[in-house]
């Protein structure tokens, strides 16, 4: 537990974080922040595997009114693709924009936790 809890104080400590729910989300906030570490959490509404190292979660909405995507990169993060559609998932990440749409990257297990 101990090896967990220092790792994510750090992250907070050092990144000057940003956090926010569903509730309140907007694409302007979101702008705001690009380029800062964030947690965002949502409702998973669909997903594409792209290739084995890639894989894109629609939050807040299925595909292409989602309300920001969580772009899963390489091979660290195992998730159980079967039952990860209507599962609460939260994010930690820095918040870019990929072709004007919102999106976080994960490409580490501690970035992520499904609930």
């Amino acid at each position: 537990m101990k090896k967990l809890l220092l790792p994510a104080l750090l992250l907070i400590a050092f990144t000057g974080s940003v956090s926010a729910q569903s509730k309140g989300f907007t694409m302007a906030d979101f702008k705001n922040n690009i380029g800062k570490v964030g947690t965002l959490c949502d409702t998973v509404y669909s997903y594409k595997t792209v290739s084995d190292t890639l894989t894109l979660l629609n939050m807040g909405a299925a595909y292409p009114r989602q309300k920001y995507t969580v772009a899963v990169k390489g091979s660290q993060i195992k998730l159980d693709l079967s039952s990860i559609k209507g599962k609460h998932v939260c994010t930690t990440g820095t918040f870019e924009l990929f072709k004007g749409q919102p999106e976080i990257v994960a490409d580490k297990p501690e970035q992520i936790t499904v609930n």
